[in-house]
């Protein structure tokens, strides 16, 4: 590799295809704030907890849930648990996959 390639390329491509299914993702919809939900719910907290370790009221957790569901289609959703989905979604996204 020549001096001048301070990047291996293949890195770069990967950065750049990163970059790009970000940019596509549902979750570039969120806030800064619903990521941070999102996160917690991500670590098995429930509203309680998420309040309490993001120092929110829990209503205001509750409205950031609600927010994440619709920016991510789950709404009206019934026949999946929303908060399970929410975090898939935010697994998939980071590029990682749940177990089997």
């Amino acid at each position: 590799m020549p001096a001048w390639h301070a990047v291996d390329p293949k890195v770069v491509e990967a950065l750049v295809t990163r970059r790009a299914r970000l940019r596509e993702s549902p979750l570039a919809k969120l806030t800064t704030r619903e990521l941070d939900v999102l996160r917690e719910m991500a670590q098995g907290r429930g509203g309680a907890g998420i309040a309490a370790h993001l120092a929110l009221s829990e209503s205001s957790v509750e409205k950031h849930v609600n927010a994440i569901f619709t920016k991510l289609g789950l709404s009206g959703e019934q026949a999946i648990h929303r908060r399970v989905a929410a975090v898939l979604a935010f697994l998939r996204d980071a590029g990682l996959r749940p177990p089997g």
